[in-house]
């Protein structure tokens, strides 16, 4: 099966359904299977006095609150109408995080067919019941939390109505851009084999590298978060990849696919002409009479390697030449 690719969008789009139509634009040029954004009521997701992240204070203004924050990002119900039909026009999947109880009720109504769960919901039960409750494919994000807490999520998750084969589990770091230290990407494997679940990654690092190792190591699904320009006003942009960049980690992505190819060691199609050419066989070292002891002062090992094989050296010194060799000829 394909690695799944969300191309993350996120709240990139500033609030502006066309921008959020460049961005379904851009996401389909790169390749990616999903565009994604976030649905929430900003009511229902932060109280008045909630601080923001020490990364978004760095990327929106200072004597702006959390709420004031979101708000303006907040899309409504007739937004999701009109970029579900752009997505369908275009051929990708629409994708969009719930972010609270009603979010999810929205997103159900319009149909999708994954959910997707962000770190800060996994300790949320009645926001995990109620998603485990659709039976839908969930991808659940692990950012700050523990081996324990990915436990006790799945246990919602599956004894609310959704089968362990429809969860994948992502490794994640919240933190915007993510040290390459704090990544871990092992982790991510621990994950898959402690629960036997599709595992993934959802990246915040700057650039593509953690991505296409995530992809190396396993990772079913990957995740990364993009903008149409990383100077743009917002609290993503500058953790984000711009459109050339995505379309790189896309196009690497698939190579590392084709690359992974099958656990079989034997010659592959591409390389069995050169068999002959690089390897080596049993020849003359000298002019060889027949009836002469062949040995080690009249043999040598030589390219092309269409004669005998050199593996087969101890059988055929101490033999009787059965015909007269030139130098070089193939025994």
């Amino acid at each position: 099966m394909s690695v799944f690719i969300i191309a993350e969008a996120g709240v990139n789009h500033n609030g502006s359904i066309e921008l959020a139509k460049e961005l379904i634009d851009v996401a389909v040029k790169s390749g990616a299977d999903a565009v994604k954004f976030q649905t929430f009521k900003t009511e229902s997701l932060v109280s008045k006095n909630a601080h923001k992240a020490d990364y978004q204070n760095e990327t929106t203004k200072s004597d702006e609150t959390q709420f004031d924050m979101i708000k303006k990002l907040e899309l409504d119900i007739e937004a999701y109408h009109e970029l579900i039909v752009y997505c369908k026009m275009k051929k990708i999947m629409f994708l969009s995080t719930p972010f609270d109880l009603d979010s999810i009720d929205l997103l159900n109504n319009l149909e999708l067919k994954i959910f997707k769960i962000p770190s800060g919901e996994i300790t949320n039960l009645p926001y995990l019941r109620k998603i485990g409750s659709l039976g839908k494919r969930v991808i659940l994000s692990t950012g700050m939390s523990n081996i324990g807490e990915i436990e006790k999520a799945l246990f919602i998750l599956m004894n609310s109505g959704t089968s362990r084969e429809y969860i994948t589990v992502l490794h994640a770091n919240t933190m915007y851009p993510t040290p390459m230290e704090d990544v871990h990407l092992r982790a991510m494997v621990t994950i898959g084999h402690t629960f036997d679940v599709d595992i993934g990654y959802s990246d915040h690092t700057l650039g593509i590298e953690v991505d296409i190792a995530a992809v190396a190591m396993g990772a079913k699904v990957i995740e990364k978060h993009f903008t149409l320009d990383r100077t743009m006003d917002g609290p993503d942009h500058k953790a984000s990849l711009e459109p050339d960049e995505l379309i790189a980690m896309v196009k690497s992505i698939r190579n590392i696919e084709l690359a992974l190819g099958s656990s079989i060691k034997v010659a592959s199609k591409s390389e069995k002409p050169n068999i002959n050419i690089a390897r080596k066989s049993i020849v003359a070292s000298s002019e060889i009479k027949k009836g002469d002891v062949l040995n080690e002062s009249n043999l040598a090992i030589k390219r092309p390697g269409n004669g005998i094989s050199p593996m087969r050296w101890d059988d055929i010194v101490g033999s009787i030449a059965l015909k007269d060799y030139e130098k070089d000829e193939l025994i």
